[in-house]
């Protein structure tokens, strides 16, 4: 694992969210050489039967490990099962001991069924829906509210979620990154804001969040009408 050039570079099916700079930011972190194929999730790549067989689900990411256990290739979708497995495979940012790997599997299951898709419901009810509705407005920019509050909480109390910086927070992060498009403000939460800057500043994070950065257009599904078909499985 010293030798990165020795290695057969993982195959990640991405495109620039949140979801996908997870693994771009593991990635980075590990220092694992990794080749991009990008899923224009707006013209529905997600749906080509190529996709398909490697994320069932048309999500992205995915990845693809030539170099999978037994040398044999291994395809994972799901970005927290992914981390997992990279972290795993890497030594690094996942505890050895079953108390530290609890803690991390805490925080990052909690990211993957909680803070990710409420974020992503505000992240649409205030932004793309075709019609603004007050109740789901409200609704989810304050569950979000209370989901920062709980990781100001904790970080008040520890460096990052699970103690040491890990799998965890690289799953968070990018959940935070478009914090307005939320309707939240990180100075109404100053732990939570002291962990957003210090991993903002990790040179890998910050080459995570660059990869596609130029395929990243913020006003296309304002402006295009398929896309946000395509998207939401609904008639705009």
């Amino acid at each position: 694992m010293n030798d990165a050039a020795a290695r057969k570079p993982i195959k990640l099916y991405y495109w620039p969210t949140p979801n996908g700079w997870k693994i771009t930011i593991a990635l980075e972190e590990l220092n694992m050489p990794y080749e991009i194929h990008y899923v224009d999730i707006g013209k529905g790549e997600q749906f080509e039967p190529s996709f398909l067989e490697i994320s069932p689900n048309n999500r992205m990411p995915a990845i693809v490990d030539p170099d999978g256990p037994g040398g044999e290739p291994l395809s994972i979708f799901e970005s927290g099962a992914i981390l997992r497995y990279l972290a795993q495979k890497g030594g690094r940012f996942y505890a050895s001991d079953p108390r530290g790997q609890a803690k991390i599997d805490e925080w990052l299951f909690w990211q993957v069924g909680g803070l990710g898709p409420m974020a992503g419901q505000a992240h649409h009810f205030r932004n793309y829906a075709p019609e603004k509705i007050p109740y789901a407005i409200e609704r989810y920019t304050r569950e979000v509210s209370r989901l920062y509050g709980v990781m100001d909480k904790r970080l008040a109390k520890a460096e990052f979620l699970a103690g040491d910086y890990s799998i965890a927070d690289m799953a968070a992060f990018p959940w935070v990154v478009p914090y307005k498009n939320q309707g939240q403000d990180l100075d109404q939460f100053p732990n939570l804001r002291r962990w957003f800057d210090t991993l903002k500043a990790r040179p890998a994070v910050s080459k995570g969040l660059e990869v596609g950065a130029e395929r990243r257009d913020p006003n296309r599904l304002q402006t295009d009408k398929k896309a946000r078909e395509i998207l939401f499985g609904v008639k705009s």
